[in-house]
């Protein structure tokens, strides 16, 4: 399947270059020696044919060097966020029931005892021969947010990765293209990163480890000569804005993740009429890109949305009603998939599974299921759909998947707390913030809504980390005794909770500092000991900090210097070093 892929490519062309990181290339015959012998020390540690095996490793070639081994010992992969809270990471391990785990030696301290833990550099004393494996045979698992606060691990198959990355009808890959890999191996979108360029022969260039800010994907775009890339659409969104000149040496740029704008694909395509831009868009459950729409040409004028578009190959659509009838064209109704795409289930949970992934009743094929997506689409007279929104309340924070309800079981399991809701709030500059309400089981200390967040930070990853959590005598109900979320108070979405060490600005610097970073987070008042990743900040909006300083201030301070200086004094420090250094923009 994908491992022999994989090495049809190392045979036809052995010292073709497959994976870059770091200044360092892996030809794809370096690129399977490795993995072979990665996986015959799997195989002797005890991994077997249908095992998942967690990976938790930063990004680096020796990522992809273990998934082809994992595969190649007839298991699946689960990959697992570093960044993750310590709990959340051993809650995932053990739903997904992994024994093993492939960790960088930096993190392997970071692994629990009851799992056995191995080197990516590890190898094995013998070679061994692949597992034979299937179509039908788990690749990989990929966890989503759960409304119950449990994440629910997406069971996706070989077949489903190949109908994703071979045989495309919406894209032409070419031996000679060079690929980015810059999503996390927990999001599903590296499975189009990484798979397509590795079954074609194409070259797969890893993005610096750590955070990724425009800056520096633009950097390595430019330096490696990236030709395919998929960017989220907050970035795209932002490279568009800030370094359109990036693209310059991009044939196909494919975007998703969130509403795409049509204001910058127009600019895009104006800018390069070479490229081919894609909209790419699906859910995990059915591997990565469901519809997809493509334009090679300047958007048309009066364009009010970009289309998700048209399925892909071996991928079937309905858009129906509440009757799981279909509707006519022009008219909105929620989203159903089907084909070769689609998951398994969830990872032990079958009345999830149940839930969303339905008797097919358009298929004649004998059991064939479809999945419910919740998003609410318009069928177009063309055939391609448009998305509208969703029908229950799943929303995306900063390009991420997220259900209040999980977000509400957390809080729930929190001491002290009684009652409960989590609502998505929208600033005046359209970002989108999770509001908590919560009711207590006694009176509460000082400042408790301020405490629970922090508790959060323990088991809940930071997109999920409500903006604010609001201290209410009770939650007001409809007649039918439910909570009428329409009813609660819209809070002031710049204001924010001052702590009782808050630390004014205390020079000149600090305090044209501080308001832009009040302009750039929606967040007021900000203190001299205040962290911008801490009060929502993150890579894009700290590219337009970046930029904002420049024009304020006249020097240019590098995207390194915010992340290891996050705070407004600190940052404050270097711009007035170099001011006085003279450093010019």
């Amino acid at each position: 399947m994908l491992y022999e892929r994989v090495v049809r490519q190392a045979l036809r062309n052995p010292s073709a270059p497959a994976v870059t990181f770091d200044g360092e290339t892996l030809t794809y015959a370096q690129l399977v020696r490795r993995a072979d012998r990665l996986s015959d020390a799997l195989t002797e540690a005890g991994v077997r044919p249908g095992d998942v095996v967690g990976v938790l490793m930063r990004r680096s070639a020796e990522v992809i060097t273990a998934l082809l081994a994992i595969l190649r010992a007839g298991a699946a992969y689960a990959g697992i966020d570093p960044d993750d809270p310590p709990q959340r990471r051993s809650d995932l391990l053990t739903d997904a029931g992994v024994e093993f785990v492939v960790a960088d030696d930096e993190l392997r301290a970071c692994v629990p005892g009851r799992f056995t833990t191995l080197s990516p550099s590890a190898a094995g004393g013998s070679s061994s021969a692949p597992a034979s494996t299937t179509a039908a045979d788990l690749a990989y698992v990929s966890f989503t947010s759960g409304s119950t606060g449990r994440p629910k691990g997406v069971m996706v198959p070989h077949r489903a990765v190949l109908r994703l990355v071979t045989d495309m009808n919406w894209m032409d890959v070419r031996g000679g293209d060079t690929f980015l890999q810059a999503a996390p191996l927990a999001f599903d979108a590296s499975t189009f990163e990484i798979w397509t360029p590795l079954t074609h022969g194409s070259h797969l260039v890893m993005a610096p480890a750590g955070r990724l800010t425009t800056d520096g994907v633009a950097q390595t775009v430019r330096e490696h000569g990236v030709t395919v890339l998929w960017l989220t659409a907050g970035l795209f969104h932002d490279m568009v804005a800030h370094d359109i000149g990036a693209f310059a040496g991009v044939r196909h740029l494919v975007a998703g993740g969130d509403v795409i704008q049509p204001g910058p694909v127009g600019r895009l395509l104006a800018a390069h009429p070479g490229i081919t831009f894609t909209n790419g868009y699906g859910p995990t459950e059915n591997t990565t890109f469901t519809t997809t729409w493509t334009t090679g040409a300047a958007v048309a004028d009066g364009l009010d949305t970009i289309p998700i578009g048209t399925p892909v190959n071996d991928t079937r659509i309905a858009v129906l009603d509440s009757e799981l009838q279909p509707v006519e064209a022009g008219a909105c109704g929620e989203l159903y998939v089907s084909g070769a795409g689609l998951a398994h289930g969830y990872l032990g949970r079958p009345g999830a599974t149940a839930d969303r992934f339905l008797p097919d009743p358009f298929s004649p094929e004998p059991g064939a299921r479809m999945y419910r997506t919740g998003d609410l689409v318009r069928l177009r007279p063309d055939g391609a759909c448009e998305f509208l929104g969703r029908v229950d309340d799943q929303v995306k924070i900063l390009g991420h998947r997220v259900e209040p309800g999980a977000v509400e079981s957390a809080l729930h399991r929190l001491p002290g707390v009684s009652r409960t809701a989590v609502i998505v709030r929208t600033a005046a500059d359209g970002t989108k913030r999770l509001v908590a309400y919560v009711v207590p089981e006694d009176a509460p200390p000082p400042h408790w809504g301020e405490q629970l967040r922090e508790q959060l930070r323990a088991t809940l990853p930071a997109p999920m980390i409500p903006w604010a959590v609001l201290v209410r005598d009770s939650l007001p109900l409809t007649g039918n005794g439910k909570i009428d979320r329409g009813a609660l108070p819209v809070p002031d979405l710049m204001a924010r909770n001052v702590p009782n060490d808050f630390v004014a600005p205390r020079t000149e610097v600090e305090h044209r500092l501080a308001a832009l970073w009040e302009g750039v987070l929606g967040v007021e008042p900000i203190g001299a000991d205040d962290d911008f990743f801490d009060l929502g900040g993150h890579s894009l909006n700290a590219t337009e900090l970046l930029g904002a300083v420049r024009a304020e201030f006249g020097v240019t301070i590098a995207a390194r210097v915010l992340y290891l200086q996050p705070t407004l004094g600190e940052l404050g420090e270097e711009l007035e070093t170099a001011m006085r250094s003279g450093a010019q923009r």
